[in-house]
């Protein structure tokens, strides 16, 4: 009877926002997407380019030579994104700082989509722990939301170039913030993602030589896989539908999956952990359980722990303590 009640409380959960979110229009923006493309709705010009970005992806989440320009006010961080839009609140980057004590081991959090505020909570959790916690913004979430928008629809949509190029901009602001914070001398640096920025996270893990330990809370492998499955994303997918099945959004979207990069997850001196929820209705289990084993067929043994909850219901007692307290062990290891 109470897994009943969770499930039920899962689902309300994954309700709560549906009025705001909306079937549109299916859109290609191959210029977007990809650096230098010219615009285009050609299918298999999209799908070429993705193949290449995938083949070629420490160009594609490729930083700048110099450091951007770093402005610092309190316990905020900003600086100008390498990756420009057509919204300007969307063009510079900030984080907030949460630190209990001087620490040399930053973590860089990745909070999930829609996400309205940051998590004090988790922030002062991992303080605690003896971290240095950087809350960055995703594109299109918080201070670098887009002026009227009811929620990020600008960051996961069915516009495939402009969902390519929101995650290509969160993985490369991610990896300067990373580059200042070495920068600044904090010798380790690790990251955490929730759902979403999960795969923020992961991308960043597997093209960023400077994270030693990844911990990716409700990751799956394919971002395609979960839109087109998942109860959250139930309007991406009827907006999709018609236009584009599955496997030709995989291939669309394959820089943004984690199933792309198992070799790069399993490179040395990383260490990753993923944390599922069991009774997950957005990132269905068998997304997570598919890319764990890529990553072992590619030689790392990744630490999972699995809870016994749904998406949503990760953030409720005791799930959440359970789920913090076994990835601070693993961050502090």
């Amino acid at each position: 009877m109470y897994y009943s009640w969770l499930d039920r409380w899962d689902e309300r959960r994954t309700r709560r926002r549906d009025h705001d979110k909306v079937v549109t229009e299916f859109e290609f923006d191959t210029d977007l997407a990809f650096p230098s493309s010219r615009h285009t709705d050609d299918a298999e010009e999209f799908y070429r380019l993705a193949e290449q970005a995938v083949t070629d992806a420490s160009s594609f989440f490729g930083l700048d030579d110099a450091l951007p320009k770093t402005c610092r006010n309190d316990r905020w961080l900003s600086f100008p994104s390498s990756v420009i839009s057509e919204t300007i609140e969307n063009n510079t980057v900030r984080a907030k700082l949460t630190t209990a004590r001087a620490s040399k081991h930053a973590l860089v959090v990745f909070h999930h989509w829609n996400a309205t505020s940051r998590n004090p909570q988790l922030a002062s959790f991992f303080a605690w722990r003896g971290f240095a916690v950087f809350e960055i913004a995703l594109p299109y979430h918080l201070e670098r939301a887009r002026p009227g928008s009811s929620h990020a629809d600008y960051m996961l949509s069915a516009n495939l170039g402009r969902t390519v190029r929101s995650l290509r901009q969160a993985v490369v602001d991610g990896r300067q913030l990373i580059r200042i914070l070495r920068t600044d001398g904090y010798e380790r640096v690790s990251v955490l993602g929730l759902s979403l920025g999960s795969w923020v996270a992961g991308l960043i893990a597997a093209h960023e030589p400077r994270v030693t330990r990844a911990s990716l809370f409700l990751a799956g492998g394919s971002l395609a896989d979960m839109v087109w499955t998942g109860s959250a994303t139930r309007h991406v997918r009827a907006s999709l539908e018609g236009r584009i099945d599955l496997a030709q959004l995989r291939q669309a979207w394959a820089p943004l999956s984690l199933e792309s990069y198992p070799e790069r997850l399993a490179r040395p001196g990383l260490q990753l952990q993923m944390v599922l929820a069991g009774r997950d209705r957005v990132v269905m289990p068998n997304l997570s359980k598919r890319l764990i084993d890529r990553i072992e067929r590619s030689g790392a043994n990744p630490m999972v722990k699995g809870v016994n909850c749904g998406h949503y219901s990760l953030a409720l007692p005791p799930y959440i303590a359970i789920a913090g307290m076994s990835a601070s062990r693993f961050l502090n290891a």
